[in-house]
């Protein structure tokens, strides 16, 4: 899953969503220089990334990407998934969602001094051009794909992506409604294990 969906995710308590944000750029046994509470956080976005790297419904659903973009798939999928959680009227409908963004930033930006290097270097664009509330546009879901081809070593554009995205959009938007609430089940689960110890 991608940002917006670590950040639901963290069902609002401060440093599990640290942790839940900051998990990809924590590598190794660096993960134990970070107090207990935001480790719990790293450990549940493991946990989220791994129940959805498994889940049947994404296997289906990679298929749309994976002639073009191969292991790839996934990582758009991942932004697509937040998108539509974004346009999702039930969870968030628009004025939620935008109040929910600045919260996150706000109470993110509480806890800069424990970022790791690269997401320190990449929160200032996060909160200046509000990824999560933006989400719900496709142009943010278009400079998202950008951001992917930047960022990857075997890949080197995104348009085709975006295509796809376009010509396939109720399928994909009907994988999201199969999958997500599995989803929050699961990590609902994991979180009032991880809150409980």
């Amino acid at each position: 899953m991608n940002y917006l969906a670590h950040a639901s995710l963290s069902f609002d308590h401060p440093e599990i969503l640290v942790g839940n944000m900051i998990s990809d750029f924590v590598k190794g046994k660096d993960k134990f220089s970070y107090s207990e509470e935001i480790r719990k956080g790293i450990n549940l976005h493991r946990s989220i990334d791994n129940f959805t790297d498994q889940h049947p419904v994404n296997h289906e659903a990679k298929k749309i990407f994976q002639p073009h973009y191969r292991l790839y798939s996934g990582a758009f999928l991942d932004v697509l998934y937040d998108h539509f959680l974004a346009t999702d009227e039930e969870r968030y409908p628009e004025d939620k969602l935008k109040f929910f963004s600045s919260v996150t930033y706000k109470t993110l930006s509480t806890f800069e001094p424990v970022f790791p290097l690269r997401f320190a270097g990449m929160f200032p664009y996060m909160q200046k051009q509000d990824w999560l509330y933006n989400y719900r546009l496709e142009s943010g879901v278009q400079r998202s794909f950008q951001g992917l081809v930047h960022r990857a070593l075997y890949m080197d554009e995104s348009e085709t992506a975006f295509r796809l995205f376009r010509k396939h959009y109720s399928a994909l938007k009907n994988f999201y409604q199969l999958f997500y609430p599995e989803l929050e089940l699961f990590a609902r689960q994991q979180f009032n294990e991880l809150t409980r110890l």
